[in-house]
């Protein structure tokens, strides 16, 4: 009885090319060749730019309007954020609004461009841009202050409609 139970059944035994797996080489190459004559899209960066479309997650950037970010320093972007790149601090103003970001910094390198600061801001004021360049020889160039973050409404209005839109 126990003899029974060890004996393997198999349902069907590989033949000598399956075992030499000739057959899926085959189709491997067959696959190959075909993709060899699909015409290419080769773009030559650096004289051909992409034109990224308006749902395009390039890097963050505040949003500037008359001269004064929208931002209200809430620090939801900064909550929501999985790689923990924000880091948000708040201050008092005269203004209309209560408060503003003293500090605004985003770590470009801990960024990993999700969007959900851009979902959860209620002022619309962190979005993500259509600027896609990013490189760095230093990491203390990658901490983007207010003065790298900060562009006027003008500059983002395609993908501040595109949300508008799409939400």
């Amino acid at each position: 009885m126990s003899e029974e139970k060890s004996a393997i059944i198999r349902k069907k035994d590989l033949s000598l090319l399956e075992r030499m797996y000739i057959p899926e080489i085959v189709k491997g190459m067959k696959l190959t060749i075909s993709q060899m004559f699909t015409p290419t899209f080769t773009t030559q960066y650096p004289d051909e730019r992409f034109q990224p479309p308006a749902s395009f997650r390039g890097r963050p950037v505040l949003v500037e309007e008359n001269g004064v970010e929208r931002c209200v320093a809430c620090g939801l972007c900064s909550r929501v954020c999985p790689a923990l790149a924000i880091e948000v601090q708040a201050g008092e103003t005269d203004l209309g609004k209560e408060r503003y970001p003293e500090k605004f910094e985003i770590n470009m390198i801990r960024c990993i461009f999700c969007g959900f600061c851009e979902e959860v801001c209620p002022e619309e004021a962190i979005i993500m841009s259509q600027e896609y360049e990013l490189a760095f020889t230093k990491p203390q160039d990658a901490l983007f202050g207010k003065d790298k973050l900060l562009v006027p409404i003008e500059k983002v209005q395609t993908r501040l409609d595109f949300l508008r839109t799409n939400r």
